[in-house]
């Protein structure tokens, strides 16, 4: 073996491109030195809520590094991984521990991008939780950082990995109901669990001693501490989370996204419940223009949450649900109807007589073993991921546009390639976010 064959590492050949192929284990050394196609070493940021989930679904690798600041919630987690390293600060951990090959992130939405870009730039494939970012600004620049990078890149919606999502976009792209102008999609989670349409608490308690609160805040504003803002509820408040818009529409609008090959809508415009600066109305409707595209017609979308529903299709039986039991879309084109459940789950056409006439395509779409193995592929041969961060900052996008018009209470007009809205200039102020002292991207 050559001498700079020796100087080989995992993390600087994983981190070279996106696009490398399986290297045989003698390339790497003798039998004791597994080769990076087997095992690859993670690391966490986050792992107490849906980062518990993250993890278990990677144990197949290496889980040599673990961070959270609420050692609490963690705790149990920290324990199920004794041989990770762990850590409360996740810049502490990145530039300490050098053998990361890939990060997970599932923080809080407002820390996503300081996390994940920060992995990025040094070269460590990426799995991040959605929604991608909490600013469209984030999401760009993420989206660009790992082009340039050519590292490897996943968001958690775990139901673009599914089956029932391809059958639409196939059964769509087959022509089933025509041209297709008119969507329709809701949600029935409840905006309830994550506390929207709530002032700001007045109430000081003191910081609990398991839990660095600065680190928590990381970029956002300073705020006392209050016990309202987790776990998990933080989502409903403008300064942390992104909403019930921001966190199903990776979930719900995927299905119409992928499908429609929509792209980023020309205008929007929302009305809602009573508005405040600090957290999401209680009940939303939001509606998106999208221009002609891929030789389909322009298309409106309408966006319900909140216990708001569509119109309910004179084709559907009366004993089917609309949707499934966490949402739906129904799809309106020129020949007929399709409705199917968040995650495009059981698509059926309209009436249910049409499904016994209609004959399915072939399918033509790649299937996928699951999120967490279609990114662990890519890692180690650079194959494709369904949700790599192009496309999942272009989702992600249109929710965060929607978040914007609901607290404008203005129609937008979005100029995407400029990254800017031309009709009402102070809009834009809600396209990104100023940072806390100390905080950068």
């Amino acid at each position: 073996m050559s001498k700079n064959t020796k100087k080989i590492s995992r993390r600087k050949f994983l981190a070279s491109s996106a696009a490398f192929t399986i290297v045989p284990r003698y390339v790497l050394g003798g039998q004791n030195n597994t080769p990076p196609s087997e095992k690859l070493n993670i690391a966490a940021v986050g792992i107490g809520g849906v980062g518990k989930r993250d993890l278990k679904n990677v144990e197949t690798e290496n889980i040599v590094a673990l961070c959270d600041v609420n050692e609490k919630q963690a705790g149990p987690v920290f324990d199920a991984y004794p041989k990770a390293k762990k850590y409360k600060d996740f810049r502490k951990m990145l530039e300490k521990e050098k053998n990361i090959d890939a990060v997970m992130t599932a923080t809080p939405d407002h820390t996503h991008a300081v996390v994940t870009m920060m992995a990025i730039k040094m070269g460590k494939h990426v799995y991040c939780q959605k929604p991608l970012t909490h600013t469209i600004y984030e999401a760009r620049m993420l989206a660009k950082a790992a082009r340039d990078a050519r590292v490897v890149t996943q968001m958690g919606n775990q139901g673009h990995a599914g089956e029932d999502i391809r059958l639409v976009c196939e059964w769509l792209w087959d022509g089933a109901i025509g041209y297709i102008r008119d969507v329709q999609a809701w949600t029935t989670f409840p905006n309830n669990i994550w506390q929207q349409g709530i002032d700001r608490p007045k109430e000081t308690p003191p910081v609990p001693a398991t839990l660095d609160w600065d680190l928590w805040l990381g970029p956002a504003p300073y705020r006392p501490f209050h016990p309202c803002y987790l776990p998990m509820k933080w989502r409903g408040f403008w300064d942390f989370g992104t909403g019930t818009l921001g966190d199903q529409v990776c979930h719900t609008l995927d299905v119409p996204f992928w499908a429609l090959k929509l792209g980023r809508p020309e205008s929007v415009e929302a009305s809602s419940t009573k508005v405040n600066n600090e957290t999401y109305p209680e009940a939303s409707i939001v509606r998106f223009k999208f221009p002609p595209r891929s030789g389909m017609p322009a298309v409106k979308m309408t966006w319900y949450d909140g216990g708001l529903m569509p119109e309910r299709p004179e084709e559907l039986e009366p004993t089917r649900r609309m949707g499934n039991q966490y949402g739906g879309v129904l799809f309106i084109g020129d020949k007929g109807k399709l409705m199917c459940g968040t995650f495009g789950e059981s698509p059926r056409l309209l009436p249910e007589s049409r499904m016994t006439e209609y004959k399915k395509p072939a399918k033509t779409i790649p299937r996928s073993p699951g999120v967490y193995k279609e990114w662990l592929k890519a890692c180690k041969e650079g194959t494709p991921t369904g949700s790599n961060f192009d496309y999942a900052s272009a989702l992600t996008e249109v929710g965060l546009l929607g978040n914007i018009a609901i607290r404008t209470g203005k129609k937008l007009a979005w100029d995407g390639a400029n990254m800017k809205f031309t009709n009402f200039p102070e809009a834009n102020n809600y396209v990104h976010k100023e940072y806390r002292k100390g905080w950068k991207l």
